[in-house]
């Protein structure tokens, strides 16, 4: 065996799939939601965090601590967030940050 053979790399995991970042986000909110009592809500990739989960500012800062300490610091909410109008933002879907969490993690080197 050669020095180039031994030093190959293995190729970076896959992300997780859409399912497994649905479930993990699912738990986080239904964590953050307990207080109000939401925690028994359904959330698809549909839910709105505004309209249906009635997400207020200091629970998606919780959430996305929640994301950060899951996921690494490179799942940056505020920055995405931050590419977003104030319309969007409100109308922002599970499954909008269940995609970004995935776009992430496959862009990512490995780094947290």
């Amino acid at each position: 065996m050669t020095v180039a053979e031994t030093s190959t790399s293995s190729p970076s995991p896959a992300p997780p799939s859409q399912a497994a970042v649905l479930a993990e986000i699912s738990l986080m909110l239904a964590k953050v939601l307990d207080e109000y009592g939401l925690e028994e809500a359904e959330i698809t990739m549909d839910t709105s965090l505004h309209d249906d989960l009635e997400l207020e500012s200091i629970d998606l800062v919780a959430l996305a601590g929640l994301l950060a300490t899951r996921y690494g610091h490179r799942v940056n909410v505020a920055e995405f967030l931050a590419e977003k109008s104030l319309d969007d933002i409100i109308g922002l879907r599970v499954g909008q940050l269940v995609e970004y969490v995935r776009t992430v993690l496959d862009d990512g080197s490995g780094e947290s």
